[in-house]
């Protein structure tokens, strides 16, 4: 029987509405080696592009985790469902963010693939901060990628970040306004720094306010994960032993009193007259001097800012 033709009156709509069941078909073959001119073939011959494999794998599943933009082009443009599930409810979104590929996750977000699909293990942008993508984890965020998403196994994107050593990917966050001290099970982004014994991520996290004194559900600090003496333990121990500047803790207490949402409102003065309110963005990445440079000059008008504080 010819399994690679729809038959809607037999076999339709089975699989959560994906397609047909099939091992394997010529399709999936196709589309996974990135075997564009065949899988065009294949296509105008009257293929089923939603056909899925027994795991509920569709052929675009299979060129998203490939990273093959063309087959994914052709597939979408034949009508593959963006959002289909597989058997671990992953859509081809989660697998082209794992494979990092930015040109297939554009593709998808273009035929409308759900940023923040309901799933309870990883999402896209879990996937891409594992990858360690920091360009597909940017453009996640553009999207409204949810910073605080849970899986039930990692925590946040943040913890897949820090647990993988994706520089990166965890400034990108950061700068973007992840929660640095969110928990699973009361363990933090330091907690998992500490245990790769990554210095840069340490210092990282703790200038975005992550706290040395948190401990997890095993009483541990940071610091208890780490060899007495080594560079990462002294690290911790600095951090302990030493007050933070005052630089340090005004871009901290700014961050977690701005927001997400960056802009800035107030009356200011010219020539010694005042002029109305006035309303801009601030970069993410604005020096914490110059900020504090334009409130300093403000006595007597209003000042409001909303948004966070990246590194200089």
């Amino acid at each position: 029987m010819d399994m690679t033709r729809a038959r809607p009156s037999l076999y339709g709509d089975i699989a959560h509405g994906l397609g047909f069941w099939t091992d394997r078909s010529a399709v999936h073959e196709a589309a996974a080696q990135g075997r564009a001119l065949h899988l065009q073939q294949l296509i105008e011959g009257g293929a089923a592009v939603n056909m899925v494999s027994v795991d509920s794998i569709t052929p675009l599943h299979e060129a998203c985790i490939q990273g093959q933009t063309q087959c994914v082009k052709l597939l979408l443009a034949a009508g593959a469902h963006v959002d289909a599930r597989n058997i671990d409810g992953s859509t081809p979104l989660c697998d082209a963010c794992a494979a990092g590929s930015l040109e297939c996750v554009k593709l998808l977000l273009e035929y409308g693939a759900t940023v923040n699909p309901p799933l309870f293990t990883f999402s896209p942008l879990h996937e891409a901060c594992m990858g360690g993508n920091s360009d597909c984890v940017q453009i996640m965020l553009d999207q409204g990628a949810l910073m605080e998403a849970h899986d039930c196994h990692y925590g946040t994107p943040l913890h897949v970040a820090c647990a993988r050593q994706h520089y990166d990917c965890t400034k990108v966050l950061l700068n973007a306004g992840a929660n640095v001290n969110a928990a699973k099970l009361h363990e933090t982004a330091l907690h998992h720094a500490a245990k790769v014994k990554n210095t840069s991520l340490i210092e990282l996290l703790v200038e975005f306010g992550g706290n040395v004194y948190a401990r997890d559900n095993m009483n541990k600090k940071p610091i208890d994960y780490t060899s007495h003496g080594s560079p990462s333990y002294c690290c911790f121990e600095f951090y302990e032993n030493t007050p933070l500047s005052l630089q340090q803790l005004s871009r901290v207490t700014l961050r977690r009193a701005l927001g997400t949402k960056p802009s800035i409102f107030f009356h200011f003065s010219v020539a010694g007259s005042w002029v109305s309110c006035w309303s801009c963005p601030i970069t993410l990445h604005q020096p914490l001097w110059l900020l504090l440079q334009v409130v300093g000059p403000q006595k007597d008008g209003l000042m409001v800012l909303t948004g966070p504080v990246g590194l200089s």
